[in-house]
């Protein structure tokens, strides 16, 4: 049962520094406590943790316009950040996390514009099935945080033109373009600001944990840790990772997203393995690596070794990850 709430604000607009915020804000927060952090990053593409940023995000039109690449901790998709954009995060620990809850400070605040917004598909907000925000999910040991995109005045144009988005997940939502598919709230209702959506946030969030939030300053962070965080952020181990040549690539779209297998094969062995995804399970593709890696690269060992994540991995997905396997004309 939640009995204290606080909420922080960030004053920076660099990626690196706000997402080591929102990690060390997970280890901060108690028992019995949701902590509501509001950020912005200013021309930024953030990927998700398993995705492949040189597909996911045109990394050099970005870098030659002066925006940054960034890759944060949970699954999903990649998003685009500017300034027209605001982002939240729910930090909370395990027994008291509640997506619907959480979900519904956005929803509450909304109304104060006259907008009536739900929750649909895996992770989006709309309005009007026009989404303006993406949500995604973390948990480590016990914490978990919920974070999200709210798109007040986004410059549209700069998404489309920094994201790929394959053709097979837009077919997947019915749209043609990005753009198509997202919508500013800038554009249904015109006294919205971010500013004021700030305001509207923190009295939502007062209201649905019916406590009333006290401030996080920044002398109650931990500036070191911080620091250190943002290295990681910041680095290109952390945004490009390994470079691998595959042997064999398996790709696949299914409802709960897309999913590729890079395989290196040597002799009859699974010498390594590459895994991109942007499935929410932010540790799907670390679990693969670990339980394919050194197998034989013959269908029934491979199946077997999958078969060790249940449990781990919802098992519609393993269940789709599997087939794919049968599927190979691997002896």
């Amino acid at each position: 049962m939640i009995k204290r709430t606080r909420i922080y604000m960030s004053g920076s607009t660099c990626p690196y520094y706000n997402l080591a915020v929102e990690e060390h804000l997970l280890h901060l927060v108690e028992d019995e406590e949701c902590i509501l952090y509001l950020w912005q990053n200013k021309h930024t593409v953030v990927i998700g943790r398993n995705q492949n940023a040189l597909k996911e995000c045109n990394t050099e039109r970005l870098a030659t316009d002066g925006g940054k690449l960034a890759r944060r901790l949970s699954g999903g998709g990649s998003v685009y950040h500017d300034l027209g954009n605001l982002n939240f995060t729910f930090l909370i620990k395990e027994r008291d996390y509640d997506v619907d809850r959480q979900l519904s400070v956005i929803i509450r605040a909304l109304k104060d514009f006259g907008l009536n917004a739900e929750k649909t598909g895996r992770n989006d907000i709309c309005i009007e099935q026009r989404k303006f925000s993406g949500n995604a999910f973390y948990r480590h040991k016990g914490r978990c945080y919920h974070h999200g995109t709210i798109l007040v005045d986004v410059d549209l144009q700069d998404m489309s033109k920094y994201l790929h988005v394959s053709r097979e997940k837009l077919r997947s939502k019915g749209v043609s373009s990005v753009k198509s598919r997202v919508v500013n709230l800038k554009d249904l209702s015109s006294s919205i600001n971010i500013s004021d959506l700030k305001s509207a946030l923190v009295r939502a969030f007062a209201e649905i944990y019916t406590a009333e939030p006290e401030s996080i300053l920044d002398r109650d962070l931990d500036s070191l840790e911080i620091k250190k965080l943002e290295d990681k952020y910041a680095s290109h181990e952390w945004l490009y990772g390994k470079r691998m040549k595959a042997d064999l690539t398996l790709n696949q779209r299914y409802a709960w997203g897309e999913i590729s297998i890079d395989l290196q094969i040597q002799g009859d062995i699974i010498a390594d393995v590459q895994v991109f995804s942007d499935a929410m399970h932010e540790t799907i593709a670390e679990l693969m690596v670990s339980c394919l890696t050194g197998v034989r690269f013959q269908q029934g060992a491979m199946v077997d070794a999958l078969r060790r994540l249940e449990g781990k991995v919802e098992q519609e997905v393993l269940d789709d990850i599997i087939a794919l396997i049968k599927t190979q004309e691997i002896w």
